[in-house]
């Protein structure tokens, strides 16, 4: 990878990464659940917080650790490391931690403009959600 994009990542906090990460991921939920076919909006709202809460993805974050480089590991560390006051209203410490972690991943692909990366990484969270 460019060093010179690599090292754009470096310029955005980890609660930076995973704000845009959360919102990049939740595009691609959405995108995926429209592509199954029109439903109403609520129906749409539900099945996404299926894959969204974080639970969901303290567990999708454990099934892409083997699948990622060095470099990918340490941005979703660092997410992960974030210290927090808040925490996720239905999910322990360790599950909101891991959450943010995976988030702040697709932070970092995402402003380092690997699109095609974050899509092979969103096809394994969502094959691990659908087992």
């Amino acid at each position: 990878m460019d060093t010179k994009i690599a090292s754009f990542a470096k310029h955005y906090s980890a609660q930076n990464l995973a704000y845009i990460g959360d919102a990049v991921f939740e595009l691609h939920v959405r995108k995926m659940l429209l592509s199954t076919g029109n439903r109403s909006v609520n129906a749409l709202n539900k099945a996404a917080r299926g894959y969204v809460s974080a639970k969901a993805q303290a567990v999708m974050y454990h099934a892409v650790e083997p699948h990622l480089s060095e470099e990918e590991m340490s941005a979703m560390r660092r997410g992960r490391n974030i210290r927090t006051n808040t925490k996720a209203k239905n999910a322990g410490m360790s599950e909101y931690k891991h959450a943010t972690g995976l988030e702040a991943l697709f932070g970092y692909l995402f402003v380092n403009e690997r699109h095609e990366r974050i899509a092979e990484i969103f096809n394994i969270c969502i094959g691990v959600h659908d087992e």
